[in-house]
């Protein structure tokens, strides 16, 4: 799958949610979407959260 094919299948499933729970679950599913994408990220080593807060408080890694 490429990143167009997983883009537009998230965006389906969030209208889904938007259409069958309101804007209540749609934001819901945003939210727990994003979760997993941080936790996925982290999980393969595609994201690293210490240069992520490094970089939100102005010191540079490195």
């Amino acid at each position: 799958m490429n990143g167009y094919t997983i883009g537009a299948l998230a965006g389906l499933i969030l209208a889904f949610f938007g259409l069958m729970f309101g804007i209540g679950g749609f934001f819901l599913a945003l939210l727990l979407g994003a979760i997993g994408a941080v936790i996925g990220g982290v999980a393969t080593g595609r994201l690293d959260l210490r240069a992520a807060v490094d970089a939100a408080q102005g010191r540079s890694r490195g």
